[in-house]
């Protein structure tokens, strides 16, 4: 089947939109999605730009959203005209898949990061030659080929093209508070960042009670969106020390939890200075920069920790639909750090991501489509 799909050529090069990709076959327990939109993500332009190793040509995006236009004899929890949102793919086979932590699945980079799927077959070809995938989604394209366990069902009367991001970036950030670093009520949060990561996991502190939940960035238009999302303080880094200032506003202890998202060497070194004893940091950025710390006097002496976090460490069919009823209910306001672009303006759209005039660009791949049908 030929589709129209953002390409990238070679590492660094610009999305270039080509409508003679060949996508494979349907397999036995695959869904083929017409695409409705897309988010793009941070992880798509470190890809692109090459922080990672992969292949190229390669076509990205792995916020997709759309709706089933046909299912394979093996599907069992999903029909044709199905609204979903997709998300990664774990084998949901090997130990840690059945413990229920899918994002540490040991064929996570097999299957998500390899530019094949599963089985090894190619997703997309172009002339006859392999285009890599990305999340076993790819989701910069007009249709897309996934398995079930990459798609999530949600309701019909919400908006398609609001929803793609909750597939990694929204369900990042909060997964990493709700589901890994589990703030009890009364407890404190810094968050390094203010894009869409960081505002989902800013929103994730103050759902879980943390009476302290602190916004740090450079910009103050994102700043002043979260206080409106629900940061009890904000402080702008390039203006005032965030270490000081986090500590003065908690009496001189520091926070118990702090989040980076920026994967700035600086940044994420004051992420962990500005815990109170005991406390724990999620680095959670991607990224080639590494911390240098006093490990005795910054951790151990201080009994801090630092852990990593994949995915907010989510279980997509479970963490998605909750966030959408946090949305339902006022508490989760995602939406507006979104901006829609058509899909012919991904270089556009990547840029203004990149620069920070964006927080959440979001493609419209299909204008026909009209919410809530």
């Amino acid at each position: 089947m030929r589709i129209k799909a953002a390409v990238v050529d070679k590492k660094g090069a610009s999305f270039e939109m080509r409508d003679d990709v060949e996508l494979a076959p349907m397999q036995a327990d695959d869904l083929q999605i017409h695409m409705v939109a897309s988010g793009i993500c941070h992880s798509d332009e470190a890809l692109r730009k090459g922080d990672a190793e992969i292949g190229y040509p390669i076509i990205l995006g792995h916020e997709g959203s759309g709706i089933v236009e046909k299912v394979g004899p093996e599907v069992k929890n999903f029909k044709v005209g199905d609204h979903v949102v997709l998300s990664f793919y774990g084998c949901g086979n090997c130990v840690n898949c059945l413990k229920g932590v899918p994002t540490q699945c040991l064929n996570y980079a097999a299957n998500n990061l390899s530019g094949v799927r599963p089985d090894g077959s190619a997703h997309f070809t172009e002339n006859g030659k392999q285009v890599d995938d990305m999340f076993d989604q790819s989701s910069f394209t007009t249709t897309t080929i996934v398995r079930e366990r990459n798609a999530v069902k949600v309701d019909k009367d919400l908006d398609l093209r609001k929803l793609g991001p909750l597939g990694c970036g929204y369900v990042t950030g909060s997964g990493t508070v709700l589901n890994t670093l589990k703030p009890k009520p009364g407890q404190t949060i810094a968050v390094f960042g203010t894009g869409a990561v960081g505002l989902a996991a800013m929103m994730a502190g103050k759902i879980s009670g943390c009476t302290k939940v602190i916004a740090v960035d450079v910009v103050d238009s994102r700043l002043k969106l979260a206080k409106e999302l629900g940061a009890t303080d904000v402080i702008n880094s390039k203006s005032e020390d965030a270490v000081e200032k986090i500590k003065d506003l908690t009496g001189g202890y520091g926070v118990d939890f702090t989040v980076d998202t920026t994967g700035v060497k600086k940044v994420m070194e004051d992420s962990i200075l500005a815990l109170a004893q005991g406390g724990t940091s999620a680095c959670i950025a991607v990224t080639p920069n590494h911390v240098d710390l006093d490990t005795w006097n910054n951790l151990c002496v201080s009994d801090r920790s630092v852990i990593g976090v994949n995915m907010g460490d989510a279980v997509p069919q479970i963490d998605i639909p909750r966030l959408i009823e946090f949305y339902k209910q006022g508490m989760f306001d995602f939406d507006k750090t979104e901006k829609f672009y058509n899909f012919d303006q991904i270089n556009e759209a990547n840029a203004d991501s990149g620069s920070g005039k964006t927080i959440k660009p979001v493609l419209v791949i299909d204008p026909d489509y009209v919410p809530g049908k």
